[in-house]
């Protein structure tokens, strides 16, 4: 009989880091992008397991106005239900100064900012231009700087726009600039619509290192539309990334690209890494088995190569 491999077999590779941070937005990121509204309570435990799999970042959440995303709109009453190690960060996503105050009023340590590569998307998604959306961030980001929180800043469509087509390189280590001198301590650049390829993820850091963002500040967040999420998040690890953007069982869509397959999944990401020998502190296995549940909770199997694999 042949022989179930549960895990991979160890193969270390130089030039990559010994830890990497997952940063997971299954909770928010992935939730929001579901038709049906998910009770409260399944979102609540869906974080506990989460944490209980030993991943130490999980984006909760997100106080954006309930009439655009109405899945979030029970945000405070998530964080309520959630009990976690001070040792788990537990990021929300604001808009806006009004977000900022909904998400200082239920006690969070650490926010982020949405912005836009693009002109296009700065329009349709923030209802702004490319320039003027940092009127929004910088009240907000000063407010919460001053309260003692720690801010990420998102970068969308930094390698493809549906809209635009080619991002400018220099375009979107523009925006990334302007982020990282308003203080935001992360800056994830984002592949809305997953069309990036590994010769572009090393344009653009090198673009940003030149222009004195350092790695150290840098995530990246893949979309697998085109199967080069894992290709292009290796791709960044090599030139010294070592924050990852990820969604359990590969939860979330990209409502801007046709046939989007959505984030990277987690477990994906986490066969990779256990196989480079590369330090996570994630269980794969109490993963797998959480992403197995909440797939049951949506009524819709895992996206996650890896999930099916082990689960199957």
């Amino acid at each position: 009989m042949e022989a179930r491999v549960r895990k991979p077999q160890r193969a270390t590779v130089d030039g990559l880091p010994e830890r990497v941070t997952i940063y997971e937005v299954g909770p928010r990121d992935g939730l929001q992008n579901e038709d049906a509204i998910v009770d409260v309570a399944v979102k609540a435990e869906f974080v506990r397991r989460l944490a209980g799999a030993g991943l130490t970042t999980i984006e909760t959440t997100s106080f954006v106005h309930p009439q655009w995303v109405p899945q979030l709109a029970d945000a405070a009453e998530l964080l309520k239900l959630i009990e976690l190690p001070d040792a788990v960060r537990a990021p929300v996503l604001v808009p806006n100064e009004r977000g900022l105050d909904r998400a200082l009023e239920a006690g969070v340590r650490e926010i982020a900012i949405f912005a836009s590569g693009t002109e296009t998307f700065a329009q349709k998604n923030l209802n702004s231009t490319l320039d003027d959306q940092f009127a929004m961030f910088t009240p907000t980001v000063e407010r919460a700087l001053a309260a003692g929180l720690a801010v990420r800043g998102y970068v969308s469509m930094c390698y493809g726009d549906p809209w635009e087509g080619d991002v400018p390189v220099g375009q979107v280590v523009a925006v990334t600039k302007r982020l990282a001198d308003l203080g935001c301590h992360e800056l994830s650049l984002g592949d809305t619509i997953g069309v990036a390829t590994p010769g572009q993820v090393v344009d653009l850091i090198s673009g940003l290192q030149k222009a004195g963002v350092g790695v150290d500040q840098l995530a990246v967040h893949f979309h697998d539309t085109y199967g080069q999420a894992l290709a292009n998040t290796l791709t960044a690890l090599r030139e010294g990334v070592t924050v990852v953007d990820s969604s359990a069982g590969g939860l979330g869509g990209c409502p801007y690209a046709e046939s989007a397959t959505g984030n990277l999944a987690t477990e994906d990401l986490v066969w990779q890494l256990d196989g480079l020998g590369i330090e996570t502190g994630v269980d794969l296995e109490k993963l797998v088995a959480t992403s197995v549940w909440m797939s049951k909770q949506l009524g819709k199997p895992a996206a996650s190569r890896v999930v099916q694999a082990l689960a199957g």
